[in-house]
């Protein structure tokens, strides 16, 4: 392809219980919770985003919290860890945060020069923690919640399992990225330079079982376009390439088109903007239940169907304020 994405948008989620997903990513992680929406095609249930402090295109993990949901299956066709970047010296220091909240967390493991740490959210997600030499500019969101000098900077990486190691492949080739290493059966992709947020590991691993898409699993994982006429001459080549790509849908905060890469995994090309100031100023993001303009005249209902959600205070993490219904 003639164009190349310059790494990760966000990663998408299945979550249960709205109130515990919250919980663990504002306290537990410190993240900020950059836009509280719902989802488009289901608005009965929240889209939640975490993220930095602006939400910016790289930092961003996001739910779809459908309260009682079955639990999903770790396989090929999916993406099976997500990780972030965390500073060199901090990975001690989260290991002991993470087993103080009662989080299953593991022992710290070195790999390929890089001190990771895995653990799993409240729904089984698994997640990784990254700390590596490379210097990551990106400013953590400093609420109050974890120290600053520890605090996540966003997105490091996402693992694909496949059972198609050609296929996959290819895909990441067509969108940009390049092989930079090879650990066992882990293959390392990069886009852009290759720094935090721009890298993917792909496990190939054709004894797996078949992933399932359900609590504690991703849905999805957006790659970058930085607008609009970049995502649609990538829409094009797509499509002339034989993909069955969705038309572009407006997510408010981007656009977007989906479709599967050849090991099964479903991806998405997110643009970079408008952004999540769209429709609220920067200090209050997140606070309130933002709806599409083709919703609004549902409002009512929609708020009525959806389950209180209390998050801490911008100004005060002790402070609980109500967001959403």
């Amino acid at each position: 392809m003639t164009l190349a994405s310059n790494g990760l948008h966000h990663v998408t989620a299945i979550a249960g219980d709205p109130q515990a997903n919250a919980d663990f990513y504002l306290r537990t992680l410190g993240l900020r919770l950059v836009k509280t929406t719902v989802n488009f095609d289901s608005p009965n249930v929240y889209h939640l985003y975490y993220g930095d402090e602006q939400g910016q295109p790289g930092s961003l993990l996001t739910f779809f919290p459908f309260g009682k949901v079955a639990a999903g299956r770790r396989g090929h066709g999916q993406a099976t860890t997500t990780a972030f970047s965390v500073p060199a010296e901090s990975i001690g220091w989260w290991r002991g945060h993470l087993e103080q909240a009662g989080t299953d967390v593991g022992e710290v493991v070195e790999r390929d020069g890089e001190a990771t740490l895995t653990f799993h959210d409240p729904n089984g997600l698994e997640l990784m923690l990254v700390a590596h030499e490379q210097d990551d500019p990106r400013a953590p969101w400093d609420n109050g919640v974890v120290p600053a000098e520890h605090g996540v900077r966003g997105l490091h990486s996402v693992t694909l399992c496949t059972a198609d190691e050609p296929g996959t492949v290819t895909t990441l080739e067509e969108l940009g990225l390049r092989l930079v290493g090879q650990h066992g059966p882990r293959l390392r992709f990069a886009a852009g330079d290759g720094e935090p947020g721009a890298l993917v590991d792909v496990v190939v691993d054709a004894g797996a079982p078949r992933g399932l898409v359900a609590g504690g699993t991703v849905h999805h994982v957006a790659f970058r376009a930085p607008d609009d006429d970049t995502q649609q001459r990538w829409r094009d080549e797509l499509v002339d390439r034989g993909e069955d790509v969705t038309e572009i849908r407006d997510r408010q905060y981007f656009r977007s088109i989906y479709f599967r890469e050849r090991g099964g995994t479903l991806l998405e090309i997110a643009t970079d903007q408008p952004g999540f100031t769209a429709d609220e100023p920067l200090l209050e993001l997140g606070r309130a239940l933002k709806l599409p303009p083709w919703l609004e005249p549902d409002r009512e209902q929609i708020e009525n169907g959806l389950p209180s959600l209390s998050v801490p205070g911008e100004n005060n993490p002790g402070v609980v304020e109500e967001a959403g219904a």
